[in-house]
């Protein structure tokens, strides 16, 4: 599968639900039929394609999280973005156990079956695909948002014009024959890019915190203790974790964390017990594996009526303006 040439900055697809009558394609509703007839098609369809962009982007080694910087330090090249269409073919492929097709990308239910992925608002069609179903996929990591749907590709459905790779476009006017598997996807948050769209001051701190620090590895577990400070409450992910500390062994630094933010009375809870029962009972968002949320606590009377645990034989809140500042407790230190 190749990467479309319309990749970045384009406007979202609006299209049709269902196509004419006259566009009946047993072929085609073959494959739809047996996507939908998959376990939990959609989430993994979800899954699969914020892997692709994950790998892509491989912000372990290079701190990168935005796919639509256009120049900079943390830009993704042009072949790069090629590589994400394949990637999506490669993923989506091991997700569902596909075979492979020939010339086309898969076999399924009998169908060669071709995979084209967009970021922009069209695919990109090769000669070699006329005739053939394509299973079209779009992302857009800003809005969190995926589509995924089946076109049979024919004169009918492509722009006239050639681009330089000598491939057609889809028309607007036939998205609408477009049969989608998934319509309006969720896609899994890209938490530092929409940290960047939400927050820009928090995303900043957080690198800001390593700057003009000087030594190997103490740099990304600075930033690794900023997150957990900038942006308590909300569930961090792993990807989030390894792009900061841009270092191997990425959860250790959360480990770290937990000591170097103890005395700010900040805990970091993550999916050994008891700390989901304390997300829970803190009204905090439930951490499973892969997976930490923070929040800086105080101790507060039996009788306080905000949610509270009970850590060690002490009760604790969530600390508000004006708390008593504690030092937090000790608990899942190490194991996660």
């Amino acid at each position: 599968m190749t990467q479309d040439s319309s990749l970045f900055g384009a406007e979202s697809l609006q299209p049709a639900s269902t196509p004419p009558e006259s566009d009946n394609d047993p072929g085609l509703e073959a494959v739809r039929a047996w996507f939908l007839g998959q376990k939990s098609y959609a989430e993994r369809f979800a899954q699969a394609i914020r892997k692709a962009i994950d790998e892509v982007l491989d912000g372990q080694r290079t701190g990168r999280y935005d796919l639509y910087v256009k120049d900079g330090s943390g830009r993704v090249d042009k072949t790069e973005k090629t590589y994400l269409g394949t990637k999506v073919e490669i993923v989506v492929r091991a997700e569902f156990d596909l075979g492979y097709g020939d010339p086309m990308d898969y076999v399924i239910s009998g169908q060669h079956v071709d995979a084209k992925f967009t970021m922009g608002n069209t695919w990109t069609i090769p000669q070699e695909a006329m005739g053939h179903i394509c299973l079209v996929i779009r992302a857009d990591d800003r809005k969190q948002s995926f589509q995924v749907g089946l076109l049979r590709i024919s004169e009918g459905v492509l722009n006239a014009g050639l681009n330089n790779d000598k491939k057609r476009s889809v028309s607007a006017a036939s998205k609408g024959k477009i049969r989608w598997i998934v319509e309006d996807g969720k896609l899994p948050v890209n938490f530092l890019l929409d940290l960047k769209e939400t927050a820009p001051s928090k995303l900043e701190a957080v690198f800001r915190a390593s700057h003009g620090y000087r030594g190997s590895g103490n740099g990304g577990q600075l930033r690794v203790n900023e997150i957990f400070r900038q942006v308590p409450g909300r569930l961090v992910d792993r990807t989030t974790v390894v792009t900061v500390a841009t270092q191997h062994d990425g959860p250790k630094r959360v480990r770290d964390a937990r000591k170097h933010l103890r005395s700010e009375g900040v805990i970091v809870l993550g999916h050994i017990k008891p700390a989901p029962q304390i997300a829970a009972e803190l009204g905090l968002p439930i951490p499973e594996k892969g997976s930490w949320v923070s929040v800086k606590l105080t101790v507060v009377a039996d009788d306080d009526p905000r949610p509270s645990t009970v850590i060690n034989g002490v009760r604790y809140g969530i600390w508000e303006e004006g708390d008593v500042e504690v030092e937090a407790p000790v608990i899942n230190d190490s194991g996660e």
